[in-house]
């Protein structure tokens, strides 16, 4: 029975046929968020893994399969006791190594007889990954990638936007697997709880210094940033992806607000504007509450007009600072982008409302007012 996609959750296999003996990785492995183990069938009893870990087995011979586990997931770069394996009612999981074109081209026709592919690739271009990722897209064979380093795998899963649907990850050391754990949190979807929010003032704000936000990734015309001048909210300002009619467009930026503003990050954090640089990780949040991870390109600051914009929202008074000008977009309640001279009192936001708080971008419980 094929398995099922899903092109938001990526999977990983550690692979644990080495570490037999390897405590200290084991027992890290078994308290981080993996949920697959690739193991040996003769290491089967030795392996203490917790309930909520599955196991992918290796098998060598017929005999392998007495005594399984029922509905366990298969490995083997042999057909033929795949097939055997299938008809036993397990999962079925096929190893091809790809070196040439041919070798590419078979691997891609056999694993759609099976629930996964584990590629092996000799070369280091990932030009062959693409090509198993277009001819397996719109299959139910779920296409993963042996790699060894954590950089390898940031860069397989976002291989043509979709990526490889998991990697099957071998490494000796500690730290690499806490990295990796660390990276899957990163790329998760998230979701926050956006609220509307009744503006109570609007006010021009004299000149002042405000940042453009320009990411390494393509935003969506739902998506935008979080700003605001206090720890306990901002406005979802919205990407430069709605009409403008005297410049094209810059699907890769929000002109995000006043140089003070906060900024949502990744973890629940926070930076001031002025912290960001290229290379930093910020939070983009669609109209619909959803998260996900973008990396800042460059942060460009300029002297503009400014608007000051209050809202209220859940009995909390939050505000953001704008560049005061019709180009720039604030998402209404209701999910539309309103071009932030024209707001108005009495006009509905979309907000995010927290406990304030905050000591280098970090959440803590203190006493703190901001206004």
């Amino acid at each position: 029975m094929p398995g099922t996609k899903n092109a938001k959750e990526k999977i990983v296999w550690i692979d644990g046929r080495e570490l037999a003996d390897k405590t200290e990785i084991l027992l890290l492995v078994y308290h981080l968020n993996f949920a697959c183990l690739l193991i040996r069938r003769a290491d089967l009893d030795k392996f203490k893994a917790p309930k909520r870990m599955n196991f992918v087995i290796e098998i060598e011979k017929k005999e392998d399969l007495k005594e399984l586990p029922a509905q366990s997931t298969i490995f083997s770069s042999s057909s033929e006791l795949l097939k055997l394996a299938a008809k036993a009612g397990h999962k079925t999981a096929v190893l091809c190594r790809i070196e040439d074109e041919a070798s590419m081209n078979f691997a891609w026709r056999e694993g759609l007889n099976y629930d996964y592919l584990i590629a092996e690739f000799t070369s280091a271009t990932n030009i062959p990954l693409e090509l198993l990722i277009a001819k397996l897209q719109s299959t139910n064979t779920v296409l993963i990638k042996k790699i060894h380093s954590v950089q390898e795998a940031e860069v397989v899963f976002g291989v043509m936007e979709a990526g490889s649907d998991g990697v099957l990850f071998t490494s000796e050391t500690v730290n690499d697997f806490v990295a990796l754990d660390q990276l899957l949190q990163r790329q998760s979807v998230g979701k926050l709880k956006l609220v509307k929010a009744l503006v109570t003032s609007v006010q021009h704000a004299g000149m002042g210094f405000r940042a453009c936000v320009d990411t390494t990734s393509l935003l969506k015309q739902n998506e935008g940033m979080l700003i605001g001048s206090t720890s306990d909210g901002g406005l979802l300002v919205s990407s430069e992806t709605h009409y403008l009619p005297y410049m094209d467009l810059r699907p890769f930026r929000v002109n995000a607000g006043a140089v003070h503003s906060y900024i949502w990050c990744p973890e629940s954090k926070t930076a001031y504007i002025t912290e960001l640089k290229g290379g930093s990780r910020v939070t983009c949040v669609d109209t619909e509450g959803n998260t996900r991870e973008v990396v800042v390109g460059r942060v460009k600051t300029e002297v503009r007009p400014l608007l000051k914009i209050e809202v209220m929202a859940e009995n909390r008074v939050i505000n953001a600072f704008v560049q005061d000008d019709w180009h720039i977009r604030i998402f209404g309640g209701k999910g539309e982008p309103l071009n932030a001279s024209c707001i108005r009192e009495g006009d509905e936001l979309l907000a995010y409302v927290c406990e304030r708080g905050r000591h280098v971008g970090i959440k803590i419980d203190e006493s703190i007012e901001e206004k």
